[in-house]
């Protein structure tokens, strides 16, 4: 089954987000179907904050010592491309393609100081010029677009959401991902405003995957918040070990 493919069962793709070789090892091991990169985890393992801080050249790195241990289809969180210039956004994905990368998030924010949306319409435009460039030398990348109104809380989220999905979908867009969007009523209207499959993310009040099954949810992803987890957990355990003077809480 190929990754487009796997957007249109029946059940949402179920996408575990990794950062490294072990956390990708571990995926294949609980039999994921597929897998996608965080772009918060992995800066972070680097001493980077979220928002391109790290350079292309080394999420490249990762991106390949990752896929050189597994055999899972593997997307990559590209946040809004390493530029602005859809022509050397379209060479990034590119060369990720030829490490085996079979889809991509592209976001419609940037991080300056701070994460602001970018034009709906000129990022469109950025979307058509990359799909074009990507057909001219047959190459098949699912561009599983990201928008951040209610990441950002957005005025009037629901109307421009669906502004910017009609646009994106108009461009060319594979997916439609939708970060901290909740609440039932809202990823209903939104699924049945849209032919694309609609991807949304771990949150605490997201409904469990049946529920998400049944209000028409195709992807679902878990974002940083294991890894974030996953160290809270780890400073427990230091933080026992170290009250205790001894490692038998490890074992």
């Amino acid at each position: 089954m190929s990754f487009e493919e796997m957007h249109k069962q029946n059940n949402p793709l179920l996408m575990c987000n990794v950062w490294d070789v072990p956390s990708a090892k571990s995926a294949e091991k609980m039999k994921f179907e597929a897998i996608g990169t965080s772009s918060a985890a992995m800066a972070a393992i680097l001493g980077y904050s979220d928002g391109e801080e790290m350079s292309f050249l080394e999420l490249e790195r990762i991106v390949k010592q990752i896929k050189a241990h597994t055999v899972l289809p593997l997307s990559v969180d590209l946040e809004s491309g390493y530029s602005q210039n859809p022509v050397e956004i379209a060479e990034h994905i590119k060369q990720l393609y030829t490490i085996g990368v079979v889809g991509v998030n592209l976001e419609d924010s940037v991080v300056l100081k701070n994460r602001k949306l970018v034009d709906a319409s000129q990022f469109s435009r950025v979307i058509l010029e990359i799909k074009k460039r990507l057909k001219k030398d047959n190459i098949s990348v699912f561009l599983n677009i990201r928008t951040d109104t209610f990441l950002l809380k957005c005025p009037n989220t629901i109307e421009e959401t669906k502004k910017r999905i009609q646009l994106y979908e108009d461009a060319g867009a594979d997916g439609i991902f939708i970060p901290c969007i909740e609440k039932e009523e809202d990823v209903s209207s939104i699924v049945r405003s849209t032919r694309l499959p609609v991807n949304v993310m771990c949150m605490p009040n997201l409904s469990d995957f049946e529920t998400l099954k049944m209000l028409g949810v195709k992807r679902i992803s878990m974002g940083n918040f294991l890894f974030d987890e996953m160290y809270t957990n780890y400073e427990k355990m230091i933080a026992l070990i170290k009250a205790q003077k001894s490692f038998k809480s490890i074992f």
